[in-house]
């Protein structure tokens, strides 16, 4: 089995929920696990994951992964949210999966708004990371294609096309398909 991970997909692809299933599923067996997010995610408590579907799991919160070391009896490391942190964190997990021998499995986006990577989304496609899409479906009334991109509004319903890469809150996203994030985004509607 390959020692790291990128589970990604667009918002409301199950990705929270998926890590919280594997960490529930690998304890079940006896298995040590460390659960991390960044602690930028501040739309839940800060010492847990929380999914939109209501389950939860304990998490360590870190600013960065410099400091951290896996519990020697640990097994599994599963990182939600990995678009907050920097490449460089990705290059301690690579250490972690590499070095230590732990499998290290991450969740996370990986495009912004602007069809951009996010910086650690790319790292782990540049350090080959075993990548995993999670589908899901477009956020358009009617429409059932696979969501592959987001749009983020302002309060007036507007499309965003600029700022910030990071930013929390489900209520200015929607998950779309590529045929409605060209016709919102460059507004060929």
């Amino acid at each position: 089995m390959a020692n790291l991970h990128f589970h990604y997909g667009a918002m409301g692809s199950s990705k929270s929920a998926q890590l919280i299933i594997t960490a529930y599923n690998f304890r079940r067996n006896g298995t040590a696990v460390q659960v991390l997010k960044p602690k930028y995610d501040t739309r839940d408590a800060s010492d847990k994951i929380v999914s939109r579907i209501g389950i939860s799991v304990p998490a360590i919160a870190l600013s960065d992964l410099s400091g951290f070391t896996p519990d020697a009896d640990t097994k599994i490391v599963l990182v939600d949210e990995v678009q907050f942190f920097s490449p460089t964190d990705i290059d301690k997990l690579v250490h972690i999966a590499d070095d230590d021998n732990k499998i290290v499995m991450c969740y996370g986006l990986m495009v912004d708004s602007n069809q951009e990577l996010f910086p650690a989304s790319k790292r782990l496609i540049e350090v080959g990371a075993k990548l995993h899409h999670m589908e899901s479906s477009c956020q358009i009334s009617g429409c059932t294609k696979l969501a592959t991109h987001h749009l983020r509004f302002d309060s007036a319903g507007n499309v965003i096309h600029a700022g910030e890469q990071f930013a929390l809150g489900d209520d200015n996203y929607k998950s779309v398909c590529r045929k409605h994030f060209n016709e919102y985004y460059n507004k060929t509607r």
